[in-house]
């Protein structure tokens, strides 16, 4: 850790990358150069990073994800297991489509769960919770507890991932008390 940073003897960081204080890499990843990674964050087991993919801050990637160029990770953002980001929408072997890969922006705070599908060019929005298993094919509103597949907004959560109910434009978390409200532009902390 003489970095600033931990590095599992098995992982693999390519010189190029940026990786913050008190992250750890675990076994057998792989982080491209020119990836950014924040301080604090944890890469599980087996997780790869490619040259254009920025982390930030506090993030947990669990085993088995791969992060693509164009997939941009804000703060405290979760992601679970074998959980699955793209960057072409419409793929092809025998045809390069590297020109099109279309950005993904999860915003701070976000939870992704095990084995979701988060298909390119979608924002899934700040403290936004993703039920294992969901598909994401449009993009998801801050603070949606959204599942299925295709995945459709079933709820609202707070930042403290209880499940917050709308009494017309406003509602009270029953696990912490933080208050929000809702109206044309989306729900918003109070």
């Amino acid at each position: 850790m003489e970095q600033g940073y931990f590095v599992h003897p098995t992982a693999l960081v390519d010189e190029g990358a940026e990786i913050g204080a008190k992250t750890k890499i675990w076994h057998f990843s792989h982080v491209m150069p020119g990836a950014r990674i924040g301080e604090n964050c944890v890469i599980g087991q087996n997780v790869f990073i490619g040259s254009g993919a920025l982390l930030g801050n506090n993030i947990k990637i669990q085993n088995n994800v791969s992060i693509y160029d164009g997939v941009i990770l804000e703060d405290d953002v979760f992601c679970g297991p074998s959980m699955v980001f793209t960057n072409v929408f419409n793929p092809r072997s025998f045809i390069s489509r590297k020109k099109e890969f279309r950005k993904t922006l999860v915003k701070r705070g976000a939870t992704i769960g095990a084995n979701v599908t988060i298909v390119c060019g979608n924002t899934v929005g700040q403290f936004a919770f993703i039920g294992a298993g969901s598909v994401v094919t449009k993009d998801v509103p801050d603070y949606a507890l959204v599942y299925g597949n295709p995945g459709k907004v079933k709820g609202w959560v707070c930042q403290c991932a209880g499940e917050i109910s709308f009494r017309s434009e406003k509602a009270v978390c029953t696990a912490c008390g933080k208050r929000y409200k809702m109206d044309s532009k989306g729900v918003m902390l109070l």
